[in-house]
C-alpha cells in the first residue's frame, strides 16, 4: 500500500491532530497514575477513539506498583495479546482485566 501524498496543509493538519491524541492519552495515563481515574473508568470509556488506541500493557504499567514484567505476567495468565489495544478488548478480557486489578 503507498504511502498517500499530502498537501502541507493536510500534513499540518494529521501533525496536529496525533499531538492532540499523545497528549490526551498522557493525560489520562497520569489521571490513572494519580489515583483521580480508576481503571475501570477508563475502560469505560474505550469507545473513545483517542482512549481505544492505547494498549492495554501500557496502561497497566501506568498502575502504581506495576512495572514491565508485572504487566507481562498478567497479561499472560489473561491470555490477553501484547499488541491488544484497549478498544479490542472481549467481555470476558475486560472482566477478567477489572478482576485481577481493579
Amino acid at each position: 500500500m503507498a504511502i498517500p501524498q499530502l498537501s502541507d496543509e493536510q500534513r499540518k493538519e494529521a501533525l496536529k491532530k496525533a499531538k492532540e491524541a499523545r497528549i490526551k492519552r498522557a493525560e489520562v495515563r497520569e489521571q490513572l497514575r494519580s489515583g483521580k481515574l480508576t481503571l475501570k473508568q477508563v475502560i469505560d470509556k474505550k469507545d473513545d477513539p483517542v482512549i481505544g488506541r492505547m494498549k492495554v500493557s501500557t496502561l497497566i504499567e501506568t498502575l502504581p506498583g506495576y512495572g514491565k514484567a508485572k504487566s507481562e505476567k498478567i497479561m499472560g495468565e489473561l491470555q490477553i495479546a501484547e499488541s491488544r489495544r484497549l478498544r479490542g478488548l472481549g467481555e470476558r478480557q475486560e472482566a477478567a482485566l477489572l478482576e485481577r486489578l481493579g
